[in-house]
């Protein structure tokens, strides 16, 4: 986040730099403040990363994952990945974070105990809440209390042993983290309080963990969350100055010419930070000093915390624990759920605890920072008593925050720059805020905030209905139905032309909005329409799935499963021809051809002959089949023959979100049916089709739609079922959620019982599929297409 974050505000700068990026992970930046809701299933991996690779691509940077940096040689300024490969520089920035901090005790190291701190560690989780029951998070901070939430929605009998008497001793005092501990045991948190852990126990893989006060605790799965540590080994091996950190100065330099550190692998006057905000602050002196724009220096950040701790707004500013120097103002609601603590020496306000209501946490903060003393007004401010019973409006502080002072410390976003935007640029929803800035794009503590700067600065013009409203990206408040509808009406046919009439808050749109606008014409008037390729994500536009090292996959369509001697002949010189890292095996059955440049996709597809298996797109994928009734003597229908006639049929067809397909033969459900889209099952009368199911990380078992008699039927019910869907789910909304969303009834309904309503889906989709060509052949076709789309590039230009 943080070294990305500095390219970002670069790029506001300059664009004097060839950009190239390494990152050891094989994902682009994502937010790793989130990675609580992966672990809960709430998110996907997707929905978390802040720049997917099309970015990437658009500004130019050779982006690079799962490619570590093992040494600097900063004498000829180059790099060296684990892989050998090598790359010189200019200007190097070093953002390489922080790890798990990792109790050194006997068995830290059996299998089972990790830490939590990427998406890795994530997946470990989920696939280890599939075969166990009993989990233990060491640490009782933010971090420990996040995965603990994570893994209790997972269905893990979860408990948080921490060392000290209460939760998140570095923020909170005894009451507040008293509330807190009491709403998380609520939500199905235990608690393992002052035990300090000195051993894992079992053998190979963790059975649990003993105390020192002879006690032990079953776990299956141990996290370790006690801390976190800067990453500076790459540093201190190549010769950097290093000490927790990496040593930098208030420009972020570190003891090398040209070679900068910034976040929270850096040491700056004695102090590592851990949470986000300073890593922003830091980020942006960093792109201003590289892009050689006066800046002031980095001084230091502000210790104030707002965070949100599953569900609960939290917030601790300066001196937090009373003693006998301090005077105490406190305001404890327990029906409300809220606290207030302010701590005073003298009259100098030193220190604030909140919970539950964060709103004055601007106001303490800035006069914690600026040591002012508490006045008669300021107590009416915070503790009522004055304010609208005296005849004045209550404060919420915005007024008085400086430009600079940061509203969103997720995304390093000011007062200044929301301010700015909503006086020159016209923001006037916190979603087209967000969308401009990213301020409430992570935990969403900052939105009360960024309303109260929208209700401060338009004064009489807010509308709090109009400004709390939000549509399918930040460019717009208009969700699906109405742009859907205004399509209709007005018969608009182009992206431009959709954005332009219905007042797109940005006129070019973003990445967000106009591939669902480009979606929704298409399925609208799919005859008329004429796909707007610079409005879809760089697979849809490439044909390709592109891979962690900038090459792309290539997965030829094999209906039902089923290829033959030539194809696999095919496939084979293809390979050698054109120096393929690797053929795969897929869970849909078919053969993936990884790690191939760009500019040879044209050649292997003119070489193929094989159609696009769509395996990069918002289409159907794959009809998985069993041998059913031709070969399998439990076999009672023939699901390769209705498996490939189905494939046939719905290639090539856009939907709102990938779409898979399988068609069983009998109900051992080989072919995986439940875990479908759209999942088949033979029997002795016909079949049984099922709808709704994804096996990805949001698992769902599929629903039972209907039974029908004859494949005539079976075939009607898939049309209607797919138009339906078509028609009717958000973009990039899965028949997973979508099912869940409209629910069972209603599709039936719709797809099963109106038998009228079920010819027109038909006829509808029949319209839809007339005319579908295949793009490979297209490309292969097209010269013009090959130049613009498929040129050699080279790395870092």
């Amino acid at each position: 986040m943080a070294g990305i974050g500095t390219l970002e505000q670069i790029l506001k700068l300059t664009r004097a730099f060839d950009i190239t990026v390494y990152g050891a992970e094989p994902y682009p930046n994502y937010n790793r403040i989130q990675l609580s809701y992966v672990l809960e299933g709430s998110k996907t991996v997707q929905d978390i990363i802040m720049n997917d690779r099309s970015w990437y691509e658009e500004n130019g940077i050779s982006l690079h994952t799962g490619a570590s940096i093992t040494r600097i040689d900063t004498s000829d300024k180059r790099v060296y990945t684990a892989e050998g490969e090598s790359a010189d520089y200019d200007v190097l920035i070093l953002a390489t974070g922080s790890k798990p901090f990792v109790l050194p005790v006997p068995g830290a190291d059996k299998e089972g105990v990790i830490g939590f701190r990427d998406i890795a560690d994530c997946n470990t989780m989920i696939e280890a809440s599939k075969s166990f029951k009993k989990a233990a998070v060491i640490g009782g901070g933010l971090l420990g209390l996040e995965a603990a939430k994570g893994l209790v929605q997972l269905g893990m009998d979860t408990t948080v042993v921490h060392l000290f008497d209460t939760l998140m001793e570095r923020q909170l005092d005894a009451v507040s983290a008293g509330m807190l501990k009491a709403e998380l045991e609520r939500q199905g948190i235990k608690f393992a309080m002052g035990k300090k852990t000195v051993a894992l126990t079992g053998e190979d893989r963790v059975t649990g963990l003993r105390f020192q006060d002879g006690s032990e605790l079953e776990a299956d799965l141990v996290v370790m969350a006690a801390g976190i540590v800067p990453n500076a080994e790459l540093a201190k091996a190549s010769g950097i100055e290093t000490k927790r950190g990496i040593l930098v100065d208030d420009f972020l330099q570190t003891s090398v010419p040209d070679v900068y550190a910034v976040g929270e692998c850096c040491e700056h006057r004695g102090v590592c930070y851990g949470l986000v905000a300073p890593l922003y602050e830091q980020g942006t002196v960093l792109a201003k000093k590289i892009a050689a724009v006066e800046t002031a220096p980095y001084t230091g950040s502000s210790v104030s915390t707002k965070l949100k701790i599953s569900g609960v707004d939290v917030f601790s500013a300066g001196e937090f624990a009373e003693t006998e120097k301090h005077r105490v103002l406190r305001n404890h609601d327990d029906w409300k759920g809220t606290y207030k603590k302010v701590l005073l020496e003298g009259n100098r306000i030193v220190g604030a605890v909140l919970y539950g209501d964060v709103t004055d946490s601007a106001l303490l903060a800035r006069s914690i920072r600026e040591g002012k003393n508490m006045t008669d007004d300021l107590y009416s401010e915070l503790f009522g008593g004055g304010g609208c019973c005296e005849g004045k409006a209550k404060s919420t502080g915005v007024e008085a925050m400086a430009d600079e002072e940061i509203v969103c410390g997720c995304n390093g976003v000011t007062k200044g720059a929301i301010v700015k935007g909503i006086r020159e640029e016209g923001w006037d929803s916190v979603e087209r805020i967000k969308a401009c800035t990213g301020a409430t794009r992570s935990c969403g503590g900052c939105k009360p905030l960024v309303e109260q700067l929208l209700q401060y600065t338009l004064g009489e013009k807010f509308d709090g209905a109009a400004a709390k409203k939000t549509g399918i990206c930040g460019c717009t408040t208009l969700g699906r139905d109405e742009i859907v509808a205004t399509i209709r009406e007005k018969r608009l046919t182009h992206v431009r032309e959709v954005m332009h009439v219905l007042g797109w808050n940005e006129p070019e749109g973003c990445s967000k909005c106009r591939p669902a606008i480009n979606y929704y014409l298409g399925m609208i008037w799919p005859k008329e329409h004429e796909d707007e390729k610079d409005s879809r994500f760089v697979n849809e536009r490439l044909h390709g799935n592109i891979q962690k090292d900038s090459t792309f996959s290539v997965i030829p369509r094999m209906y039902g499963g089923v290829t033959s001697p030539d194809e696999l002949r095919k496939i084979a010189d293809v390979a050698d021809k054109y120096d393929v890292k690797m053929v795969k095996v897929t869970g849909g059955q078919r053969l993936d051809l990884l790690g191939v440049k760009k500019e040879d996709l044209p050649a292997i597809w003119a070489d193929l002959g094989m159609p696009s298996g769509y395996g990069y797109a918002k289409s159907l994928r794959t009809v998985k089949t069993c041998v059913g009734s031709q070969f399998c003597r439990f076999g009672t229908q023939d699901s390769i023959s209705m498996g490939m006639e189905l494939e046939h049929r719905y290639e090539r067809l856009w939907m709102p979100a990938k779409f898979k397909m399988a068609v069983n033969g009998c109900p051992r459900n080989c072919a995986e049916s439940g875990t479908k889209d759209i999942g088949i099952v033979g029997n002795d009368g016909g079949w049984e089709i099922f709808v709704g199911g994804n096996g990805g990380i949001k698992l769902r078992g599929a629903d039972s739609l209907c039974k029908v008699k004859t494949d005539e039927d079976l075939i009607d019910i898939c049309d209607a079922f797919i138009q339906y869907y078509r028609e009717n789910a958000n973009y990039a909304e899965r028949t997973s959620d979508f099912v869940e969303r409209v629910g069972l009834e209603s599709v039936r309904q719709a797809v099963v019982e109106d038998k009228i309503g079920r010819v027109k889906l038909i006829g509808k989709l029949d319209e839809a599929l007339d005319g579908l060509r295949d793009p490979w052949q297209e490309v292969v076709q097209d010269e013009e297409v090959r130049l613009k789309l498929y040129r050699p590039v080279t790395a870092g230009k």
